[in-house]
């Protein structure tokens, strides 16, 4: 049902989405430099379950109504735009994502629904999905849904392994950082550009 040399090109396919940058894997480096290794693991694992909530969406046909039924597509691109929005401005008041200083502890709950929802209401991943996994279906080789989720859970494993890989490393280099602040705010900076350049991208996005 997955042929070896399918999964390998599907595996190396969907490494190179992982370490391209985005919001969710910022998150992860940000939790990892702010709060250590156990905020960065959570922060990877909820983008992975983010990306897990569209794999499910886009094999049960929600992903296929978003992009059939216009009030549907518009609700869900307006919160998702919404979101990242919102995240956008407060990284760049508060300048702490990336941050060398003692901050204040957030709940790993708090760490996991903020890297969740993230990648949640963001529904690029999900059209993404729904455009990218079926290419490695063949409905020769079985149950295409199987396929789907078989795929799609991997892909949300390698997210959450990759994106929490980042943060971690990205704690072990914050001493290197502490002597160059300016460094560490161009980086709060180009992670507040990143979010609303992506909210700004989720909400200019048409319906196909």
């Amino acid at each position: 049902m997955f042929p070896l040399e399918v999964f390998i090109a599907y595996t190396l396919a969907c490494l190179l989405l992982v370490i391209s940058p985005g919001p969710d894997n910022l998150l992860a480096i940000g939790r990892g430099m702010s709060q250590g290794k156990v905020a960065a693991i959570a922060s990877g694992v909820a983008s992975g379950t983010g990306i897990l909530f569209h794999v499910f969406a886009a094999t049960f046909g929600l992903t296929l109504l978003i992009q059939t039924s216009e009030l549907a597509f518009y609700v869900v691109k307006s919160i998702g735009a919404l979101y990242l929005l919102w995240l956008g401005i407060k990284v760049l008041r508060s300048r702490n994502l990336f941050s060398l200083e003692p901050a204040k502890k957030q709940s790993i709950k708090t760490i996991f629904s903020t890297g969740f929802l993230s990648a949640a209401l963001n529904p690029k991943p999900g059209m993404f999905v729904l455009a990218f996994v079926p290419q490695f279906v063949d409905q020769n080789l079985g149950s295409v849904t199987v396929q789907m989720i078989g795929y799609g859970v991997w892909f949300a494993i390698l997210t959450a392994i990759g994106f929490s890989l980042m943060g971690v490393f990205s704690s072990k280099i914050s001493t290197w950082l502490t002597n160059k602040p300016k460094l560490v705010s161009g980086m709060n900076i180009g992670a507040g550009i990143t979010f609303i350049s992506s909210g700004l991208a989720v909400a200019l996005m048409k319906q196909r």
